[in-house]
């Protein structure tokens, strides 16, 4: 598969063409990098061995085209060199679905206002078109235009947590609140059959403190739709951008931002829709005084669980 790479050098930063190298072939067998597992307290080094001639998938929407070729830039993780970044923005804005890293795990995005690539984000990730997914915000004002904000306190008993919660961010949380009307409805989902959900619309929102991938949002226009990138196993998340291109770039991957092997510890997601904060996952973020741990027993929290960067 071919790759369009751009490389950092010394002297004052300039874009530079883009010299290309080729990745493993698909059809290549050798073992892969490995993934962590996440888990609460303690991190297990798994193996990942995967099928190397994935089918390309079939989209029902226009697909964006680069000419066949998967977009890979390696960038200091610290944002040195963050003026690379550029052709991902361009391609983001054109409609490309990607991978870039942020705070926590390595996370596929895409513009949140293109529906074609919101469709094949879904079809990329696997996930239903019935199911949530979460945003990546450039900042406080983007989670009040596209949700309807952060609990204040009110009559029904709803505590008070808007001045705790922007001492989080940004930061490894992920906090679910009702979408407005703002937001696009193809990244909501609808909830379950059961009537508790059917009416309500939820989306999960992150600021990542991650320099390049504020970069990124930074220079776009909207949110961008976030889902992490996990291996075949539940609680798995890849960590090593070359094993990431190995697997999704087949599937129809337009571009991967190589910012380092990243830690297996996801974001600890919290459910603000209710009456108290919830936490319904325990990721990087601790678990502060305000925060109520409980079982997680609606699907609706196990599928932000599942696809949560």
């Amino acid at each position: 598969m071919a790759v369009a790479k751009l490389h950092g050098g010394g002297g004052m930063p300039m874009p530079m063409p883009m010299p290309m190298r080729l990745l493993p072939s698909p059809m290549t067998h050798r073992t892969l990098p490995s993934i962590a597992s996440f888990a609460p307290r303690r991190h297990t080094i798994v193996a990942l061995a995967a099928k190397r001639s994935p089918k390309r998938l079939k989209y029902s929407t226009p697909r964006f085209t680069k000419e066949g070729e998967l977009v890979y830039i390696e960038v200091d993780p610290f944002g040195a060199d963050s003026w690379k970044l550029q052709p991902v923005i361009e391609l983001l804005k054109q409609g490309a679905v990607g991978v870039i890293p942020t705070d926590t795990v390595y996370a596929l995005v895409c513009d949140c206002k293109n529906h074609s690539a919101v469709e094949r984000l879904r079809r990329i990730k696997k996930i239903e078109s019935s199911k949530p997914l979460s945003i990546l915000c450039r900042s406080l004002r983007d989670i009040d235009t596209f949700t309807m904000g952060f609990p204040r306190g009110d009559a029904h008993g709803h505590a008070n947590v808007f001045r705790a919660v922007k001492q989080c961010l940004p930061g490894p949380y992920t906090f679910i609140l009702t979408a407005s009307k703002e937001l696009p409805k193809q990244c909501v989902g609808y909830g379950t059959t059961s009537v508790k959900y059917a009416s309500r619309k939820y989306v999960g929102v992150r600021i990542s403190d991650d320099p390049l991938c504020q970069a990124i949002l930074h220079e776009m226009d909207a949110p961008l739709i976030s889902t992490s990138v996990k291996g075949p196993k539940e609680n798995e998340w890849m960590i090593d951008p070359t094993a990431i291109g190995d697997i999704y770039g087949p599937e129809g991957l337009d571009f991967l931002v190589d910012g380092g092997v990243r830690v297996a510890e996801p974001s600890t997601i919290v459910d603000m829709t209710g009456p108290y904060p919830k936490v319904i996952r325990q990721g990087k973020g601790p678990i502060l005084p305000w925060m109520v741990v409980e079982d997680n027993d609606f699907p609706l929290r196990q599928d932000f669980m599942a696809s949560g960067t």
